[in-house]
């Protein structure tokens, strides 16, 4: 006999609407204590684990990994990037009159790609189902593209069967994509919409689009290593020897073991630069603060972490958090303090094109790129050498530094086309400050 509040399945197409109110009821007595057989185990299990996570019912906000624009950087480097074209086609409706949208997210349940109406769009923004967020059990909560990864098999919610009640009015179908020669998931799939604008065929809709993929990923061949590390360019799932950061500019990248430079985002380029600054490490709770201040998350760190050891292998440890034995890490801005240490101005000069991720605003990484900034200027004032203070107050890091310039000028003389140079680029650093 079905439960007296169970809502009747024939529903879920024929009266979304009406099937809807009664699957809210369920939900409710579910989580009053007595479970609803509307709700499957599996179902009734990942809500135990997202209770467990710290996820609210109620309303819950879920992670950013990233900011929007650096997802949408991290989608174009991606192996899925191939095939999003091609999966619009099939199942994205851009129309004034779309109601639907079609997500594609990483192997971990990122969202990298939305694509749907404005108005679609808009109502996911509400959500704040962007580019950058984590749609995993862990991020949100129990929902179609998490119950995908899970399971590894296609999954469908509706309504109240996703465990945040903001997400109540929302029908998704999701499917994960796997690598065609490892069988590895690379991300999945989801359409999602309105509750009224799910069909029987949206089920079958989504499983094509994951065999499109599949099929295009297959067609594309196989990579040197076919599993989800190569969709970011790594060749092998090994632990490093040897790790190195470039976080000299505003495009930071780690290369492993000589390897080609991976691109990593300013938060993780953080997060690692934090690591290499001391070598006993910190808590999740120590990193939260220095990077968030009062409002971090220790486990907003963990994920992060995560994130990392996926792209970079095993090269950090937890608790506390550093570096692993073994893995020798070097990064472009020691090789700078290296080269002053050693009396070797000139290569310390040439290896300072930018300073130490300039793009930061974090109070840390800022004390981090003044000291090294000051070293230089430091040992250039101190140096005695005209060619050298030339140099550097021709540089982005130099040319605000008069004391450089005043050197210069003594050393050179006003006629000195060197000092000319300084003074008018000096004059011109002043114009722009007092505009």
């Amino acid at each position: 006999m079905r439960h007296a509040l169970a809502p009747d399945p024939g529903l879920r197409f024929s009266s979304p609407l009406e099937y809807a109110m009664t699957l809210r009821s369920a939900r409710e007595a579910t989580l009053a204590g007595a479970p609803d057989p509307a709700f499957s185990p599996s179902l009734l299990e990942s809500w135990r684990r997202s209770l467990a996570l710290g996820i609210n019912p109620e309303q819950h906000s879920p992670l950013h990994l990233h900011d929007v624009s650096e997802a949408r950087t991290l989608g174009a480097e991606h192996r899925l990037a191939s095939v999003v074209p091609a999966l619009s086609q099939l199942l994205a409706d851009e129309s004034a009159a779309g109601r639907h949208l079609l997500i594609v997210t990483d192997h971990q349940g990122e969202v990298l790609w939305r694509v749907g109406s404005g108005s679609a769009l808009r109502q996911a923004d509400s959500l704040e189902f962007v580019e950058g967020a984590d749609w995993s059990e862990s991020g949100i909560g129990t929902n179609a593209i998490s119950e995908a990864l899970i399971s590894g098999g296609p999954a469908q919610l509706f309504s109240s069967e996703h465990l945040v009640r903001t997400h109540h009015d929302w029908a998704c179908t999701a499917g994960p994509i796997r690598d065609p020669f490892s069988g590895e998931i690379v991300g999945v799939l989801d359409v999602s919409g309105p509750i009224d604008s799910m069909t029987r065929d949206s089920l079958r809709m989504v499983r094509c689009g994951v065999r499109l993929a599949e099929e295009l990923l297959r067609s594309a061949g196989p990579t040197a290593d076919a599993g989800p590390r190569a969709a970011v360019g790594l060749s092998s799932p090994y632990t490093a020897s040897t790790l190195f950061l470039r976080l000299l500019g505003d495009k930071p990248t780690a290369e492993l073991d000589g390897g080609r430079g991976v691109p990593i985002t300013l938060r993780r380029a953080e997060i690692l630069a934090l690591l290499a600054s001391r070598t006993q490490g910190w808590s999740a709770e120590e990193l939260a603060y220095q990077l968030h201040g009062e409002d971090g998350a220790a486990a907003t760190i963990r994920t992060e972490m995560h994130r990392i050891r996926s792209v970079l292998g095993a090269v950090v440890e937890p608790n506390p958090y550093r570096f692993t034995a073994g893995v020798r890490v070097v990064s472009d801005a020691d090789e700078v303090a290296a080269y002053l240490r050693a009396g070797r101005l000139g290569e310390a000069l040439a290896a300072y094109p930018a300073r130490l991720l300039n793009r930061s605003t974090n109070l840390t990484v800022e004390l981090m790129r003044d000291e090294l900034n000051e070293a230089v200027a430091a040992s250039v004032r101190s140096s005695g050498d005209a060619e050298m203070m030339s140099r550097w107050c021709a540089s982005d890091m130099g040319s605000g530094d008069i004391a450089a310039a005043a050197a210069l000028a003594r050393l050179t003389g006003p006629g000195d086309a060197r000092f000319q140079l300084v003074r008018s680029r000096m004059e011109r650093i002043d114009r722009e400050l007092r505009a």
